[in-house]
């Protein structure tokens, strides 16, 4: 369950980043939070 809302939460943010409208509000840094969460699991795996 946790699994699937990371993957809901990380499309939405990639969404909003790509059509501007991170950028727009200033937070982009989303985007970094998205990269250092799945991080671990990269590293694990």
């Amino acid at each position: 369950m946790l699994f699937a809302l990371f993957y809901v939460i990380a499309i939405t943010v990639l969404v909003m980043h790509f059509t501007g409208f991170l950028a727009r509000h200033n937070l982009e840094w989303l985007v970094l939070v998205l990269a250092a969460a799945v991080f671990p699991a990269v590293i694990y795996l």
